[in-house]
Order: structure tokens, then sequence, then C-alpha cells
């Protein structure tokens, strides 16, 4: 019986293994991926990167905000790398941004103490949007 649970073992593993796809395994029960739009949820952040400037993104991160009508907005923004903290619907909010290459710009975003993935999700969306218009 032991031998057969060896073998399911190893025989899944090979699958990941060779499957093909940047399919990144996490232990922990995250989800996690590869490739352009993918978002990553770890440790109660939901991340992405964004293929615009990082003065851009930064814009639209503030406009999200402003937006969704955060209170508290405490921005710290440095060379390469900034944080926005608010307050939206009684939830505290934490954005990341953080420049990656000329043109690419990642973001993570919690919601709450723990994180909240949908909640999160909503503001990539509104983050993406606004990008679209810039």
């Amino acid at each position: 019986m032991k031998n057969h649970q060896y073998r399911f073992i190893v025989c899944l593993f090979v699958l990941f293994l060779f499957s093909g796809c940047a399919t990144a395994l996490v232990v922990g029960g995250a989800a996690v991926g590869a490739g352009t739009g993918t978002y990553f949820y770890i440790n109660g952040e939901l991340k992405t990167d964004y293929f615009a400037s990082f003065d851009k993104v930064w814009s639209a991160c503030e406009k999200t905000v402003a937006d969704m009508r955060g209170t508290e907005v405490q921005p710290v923004k440095e060379i390469a790398q900034g944080k926005i903290s608010t307050v939206i619907n009684d939830e505290k909010v934490k954005f990341e941004i953080t420049y990656r290459a000329k043109n690419q710009t990642s973001v993570a975003i919690r919601v709450g103490l723990l994180g909240n993935k949908l909640s999160s999700q909503l503001l990539h969306d509104k983050i993406a949007e606004h990008l679209a218009k810039i």
C-alpha cells in the first residue's frame, strides 16, 4: 500500500515538473501562477505586475483610493517604491507599489489585517481601469 502511495506522489511531482507551464507551487494553500496578468495571493496580499511606468501606476493607485473614498490616506513615495495606507469602508488597506523594470511595476494590496482576496481584486480592477484611461 505504501508503495502505491509513493508512486502516486512521484507521478504527481513528475506531472508538475514536465507540464510545460511555468507554475510555481507554494506550500500553505496559496495558488500561484506565472505569466502576464497573473495574480498572486500570498500571505493575505494580492500581487500583480502592471506594464506601465512607476509614476503612472502610482497615479492610478491614488485615483483608486479617491474613487473608493479612502480616508486617513498616508502616501509614502520613494525613488523605486512607495506605500499608500488608507481606510476604505472601515477596513485598513495597504498598497505597496514597487518598480520592477522600465515599464513594469508591481502592486501588492492587503485589505484588513489578514487580507481579503475579493476586496483586493476589486481594487486591482480599479487600478487597471485607471491605467487604461492614461
